[in-house]
């Protein structure tokens, strides 16, 4: 199930990486919904997103990607399974 919010840390990291000072982040937020957010910026949202929670993505989980609230409940999957 979908997470109801979506973090601020991450709201954050992905402001400050497309360069904006405020967008409404919502779950249902998608890549081509944001300005700037383009295929280049996106390897830069994914590798801030990995450094900032310490976490690695396989390929295959970011291909599948289709909103912010699916890259949430991805870090929120690789939190819980840390050791």
């Amino acid at each position: 199930m979908m997470k109801e919010m979506i973090s601020e840390r991450l709201k954050k990291v992905i402001l400050r990486e497309l360069d904006l000072d405020d967008f409404d982040i919502v779950e249902s937020t998608s890549a081509d919904m944001v300005p700037g957010w383009d295929s280049l910026n996106h390897a830069r949202v994914i590798a801030a997103v990995e450094d900032e929670f310490g976490i690695r993505f396989r390929t295959l989980e970011l291909i599948a990607l289709r909103n912010v609230g699916e890259l949430q409940e991805l870090i929120d999957k690789q939190n819980r399974d840390r050791p």
